[in-house]
């Protein structure tokens, strides 16, 4: 097998669906099931971990229904006090409360005619609980500190990872609001059963922060990748996505260098990434030097005192391909 994944290689091979990378059956499924729903106007239900890249399935939904002409509102749940939650979905009146100097359109009046999008709708308050099922049955609501009724034609796509049936039980979320939202379940599947997809994502994310950044990095040490589809990604494509574009920062050559804590989760090792940039800068240097020859009299390995199969061990943890680098040295020549 080829010791690195070329950038070039990995292209074309994303979904035809914005942001969303990968081949895996699991994922194939998934779109299949956005494919299918997109047509109507029924609500759905994403569920799955967190990181897992519900909001991108959901303005997936979105953007292949009849309402991709319109907004696409989102409301994480989660990050909203509940005091202010009600304000932020139906929107209020001035003078409704404290504070309220001006008068505020809510999320839900933003979203009509499109999508809104309840991330984590399992922190939903239990107290507003019924007033957004009122609003779906029967897509009326009223602002706060309005007694006038409004209407709405909103399609509704809501995401948890929570057990909502579990809260149910513990009468922590209303049964009669989980089985309105429940109309169209699709399952997000983790990282850890979407293996397959890691170098595509690697790749995107690669060339993503590469051209963000300035920086031209065009492969990545099989080797790495490897080790990356061992890992079990408790946080999922955000958990990957945060790896690679801090392993973005810190490569300073084409050869993308990731690298890993022991844990994956881990703080940044400065020693040991100062340590790895020293050794590669070191090594490369005596490549192009012997014009990428490694082993003989006249090789990188003995003028750097080390065996043969050390050194390839070293360059190949470190991302170092030696015919990149006989290849700028060959450029310099001829420049």
């Amino acid at each position: 097998m080829n010791q690195e994944l070329s950038l070039i290689e990995a292209k074309g091979s994303e979904s035809d669906f914005a942001g969303i990378v990968g081949q895996s059956a699991a994922l194939r499924q998934v779109l299949q099931l956005v494919e299918i729903v997109a047509a109507s106007d029924a609500t759905v239900l994403l569920l799955g971990e967190t990181g897992t890249g519900k909001e991108l399935i959901a303005r997936a939904i979105h953007d292949r229904s009849q309402r991709q002409s319109e907004n696409f509102v989102t409301l994480n749940c989660a990050a909203i006090p509940g005091p202010l939650f009600e304000s932020e979905l139906f929107g209020h009146e001035r003078g409704a409360f404290t504070g309220a100097h001006v008068q505020r359109v809510g999320r839900l009046e933003l979203a009509d005619r499109g999508t809104l999008f309840l991330d984590e709708v399992g922190d939903l308050p239990l107290e507003l609980q019924p007033k957004l099922l009122r609003t779906l049955q029967q897509r009326a609501y009223e602002r706060v500190g309005s007694a006038r009724t409004k209407t709405v034609d909103v399609r509704l796509v809501a995401a948890t990872n929570c057990d909502l049936e579990g809260m149910m039980t513990e009468k922590q979320f209303r049964s009669d609001l989980y089985y309105r939202l429940n109309v169209f379940p699709i399952h997000i599947p983790p990282l850890r059963e979407r293996r397959e997809d890691i170098p595509m994502l690697v790749q995107h994310f690669m060339q993503k922060y590469a051209q963000r950044m300035g920086k031209r990095i065009e492969s990545v040490a099989e080797a790495t990748i490897q080790k990356l589809q061992r890992w079990h990604w408790p946080g999922n494509v955000r958990e990957l996505e945060n790896l690679i574009e801090r392993s973005v920062i810190l490569s300073h050559n084409n050869v993308l260098t990731v690298s890993l804590p022991a844990k994956m989760n881990g703080a940044i090792n400065a020693v040991e990434v100062v340590g790895n940039f020293e050794e590669q800068e070191r090594i490369v240097r005596m490549l192009q030097e012997t014009k990428g020859r490694i082993s003989g009299p006249n090789g990188a390995a003995l003028r750097l005192g080390v065996k043969r199969s050390t050194l390839l061990d070293r360059m190949k943890k470190l991302g170092i391909n030696p015919r990149d680098v006989k290849t700028r040295f060959a450029m310099s020549i001829a420049q």
